[in-house]
């Protein structure tokens, strides 16, 4: 079956697209990237129309492989790319959100639709997660009046199915874990958001993850299941004004809040980590985007360090989109007149190397290749092999900013606080 797209209109551009909607979604990368750095897929543009196209990056070079239906799709679309190298693919036909997979088959492209969801209000937002571990599966946020859905929209035995029901408006999604089990939100309730996680192994089950303090709005903004690394968006330490820390899940050390990323007229957003840095996440490569007025470019950062190494992004760079290898290699996906799949190197080291690129030219596929702390990371989650009790995180607890200071408690026992001077 090949793939059939609807007329753009207002109405459906809204629903499509929640980022235009106000309700507190980010904007959406440029591409995604499967979780281990096979696969990525794109909605790009040919003159005024607009097709899914699906990248192979684990070969000896990237290349691309256009994946258009019979008519042109709208901008709102979403697609997502899946382990097997099919792309998943996320539009509104007749009021309901309809999802399909898509394949190459020599010069056309197959569809097997999977689907669709229809919420209980039309207009209803609904929008694709990050992709999850292992590939084979797909989910998805519909943003409702009270609550948020999480839905299992592929992978699933028998078509879209309801995962889980979160009250309160929820955005983002990061997954903490290697095996898709769980999920974290920024949910806003009562005008504050906090970061929670579902469980979706045990019906939903939500637990709270950061609450830094009562007053304080607490995202979580990256997550890397190897080492526990978090980098998280807070105002607790500067009421008002978001600030990027990071922590450890598992750890009982606080919040960090560096100086370095700190950047007055600058927004600096994390977008990857450094895998495989398992008990090291101090270590750990976090890539940056960096945008004032004249632009964006690339960040590179790591906890143990005291500044930013700033580097002119590649020409052409998919913004805000990358992936670390664990021997601290950065790639970052770019598409230029001459290498429309192109993917920029650049190694972690104390002076950067220059960057180099390698690209493909585009093709038809055939289908073979199918600072200042401030709280306490108490959070503590084990990987479940099979039916297993899974240690559920713990909040971040209110405490006061300054230094850490280690005193003998009346028990005899130490206890670790934060003291201001």
């Amino acid at each position: 079956m090949t793939a059939c797209a609807i007329e753009p209109t207002a109405e459906n551009a809204h629903a499509l697209d929640p980022e235009g909607a106000g309700d507190g979604w980010p904007p959406r990368a440029e591409c995604a990237i499967t979780t281990d750095g096979a696969y990525a897929a794109r909605l790009a543009r040919s003159g005024d129309s607009w097709f899914p196209e699906r990248w192979t990056l684990d070969g000896p070079e990237p290349y691309a492989v256009p994946l258009p239906g019979n008519q042109p799709e709208e901008p709102g679309t979403e697609v997502l790319p899946m382990g097997d190298g099919r792309v998943l693919i996320h539009r509104l036909i007749d009021g309901r959100h309809a999802f399909s997979l898509l394949y190459p088959t020599g010069p056309c492209t197959g569809e097997l639709p999977v689907g669709a969801v229809e919420c209980p209000d039309a207009g209803t937002p609904l929008r694709l997660l990050p992709p999850a571990p292992g590939g084979d599966r797909a989910y998805a946020l519909a943003l409702g009046r009270r609550s948020t859905t999480v839905w299992l929209v592929a992978g699933g035995a028998f078509g879209p199915e309801h995962v889980a029901e979160v009250p309160g408006r929820c955005s983002g999604g990061v997954w903490l874990d290697r095996t898709g089990r769980l999920l974290a939100l920024d949910r806003e309730i009562g005008g504050r958001t906090k970061a929670v996680v579902v469980d979706l192994e045990r019906g939903g089950e939500v637990s709270p993850l950061l609450q830094i303090s009562a007053e304080s709005n607490d995202r979580l903004l990256l997550a890397d299941a190897d080492s526990g690394l978090l980098l998280i968006g807070s105002d607790a330490p500067s009421p008002g004004q978001e600030r990027l820390g990071w922590g450890v899940l598992g750890s009982t050390l606080p919040v960090r809040f560096p100086e370095c990323l700190r950047i007055d007229g600058y927004t600096l957003t994390p977008f990857a980590i450094q895998p495989g840095q398992v008990l090291t996440p101090e270590s750990c490569g976090v890539a940056l985007r960096v945008d004032d007025p004249s632009g964006s470019w690339v960040g590179m950062w790591r906890p143990t360090g005291r500044q930013v190494r700033h580097l002119p992004a590649p020409t052409g760079w998919l913004r805000g989109v990358g992936l670390w290898s664990s021997d601290g290699v950065l790639q970052l996906p770019y598409v230029t007149a001459e290498v429309p799949c192109g993917v920029a190197r650049v190694r972690a080291q104390e002076r950067p190397a220059p960057w180099t690129e390698t690209g493909a030219e585009t093709g038809v596929g055939s289908g073979a290749d199918s600072g200042s702390g401030t709280g306490a990371v108490t959070s503590s989650v084990a990987a479940p092999a099979g039916p297993v009790a899974v240690a559920r995180p713990v909040p971040l607890q209110q405490a006061p900013l300054d230094r850490l200071v280690t005193k003998v408690g009346k028990a005899g026992n130490e206890v670790t606080k934060l003291v201001t001077n």
